[in-house]
């Protein structure tokens, strides 16, 4: 995976677990693109300070993957749920349904779409 995707999935599952400092400095850095040097100088602390403080955040998140395994956890969600419609997918396909069973073949693939958005 991405490491840019995967540090934003780690701030959107864990990101409420960060100091209000932390939080600032990752998103002013990953969500407003802003560089290091700017970072500093919007708050007054060397480029260096910004890094080391990213660099903490970024081991912060890694480190509550590591106990909690939330984000593993949903993305094998994701990879099931994609399976299960493309088998559903493949059984319309194969196969002829009186009415009712394509009516709840497509309540499941409409409930496999919510999960996935």
């Amino acid at each position: 995976m991405d490491d840019i995707l995967e540090l934003t999935l780690l701030y959107d599952f864990y990101g409420e677990l960060l100091t209000q400092k932390q939080k600032l400095v990752y998103e002013m850095y990953y969500q407003n693109d802003l560089s290091l040097s700017e970072i500093g100088q919007e708050l007054s602390v060397s480029r260096q300070a910004v890094r080391d403080q990213l660099k903490r955040t970024e081991g912060i998140l890694y480190g509550y993957e590591q106990k909690l395994q939330l984000v593993s956890r949903f993305l094998q969600q994701q990879r099931a749920v994609r399976q299960m419609k493309h088998m559903i997918e493949e059984l319309e396909k194969q196969y002829s349904l009186s009415e009712e069973g394509i009516a709840a073949l497509e309540k499941i693939k409409g409930i496999a779409d919510e999960i996935l958005e």
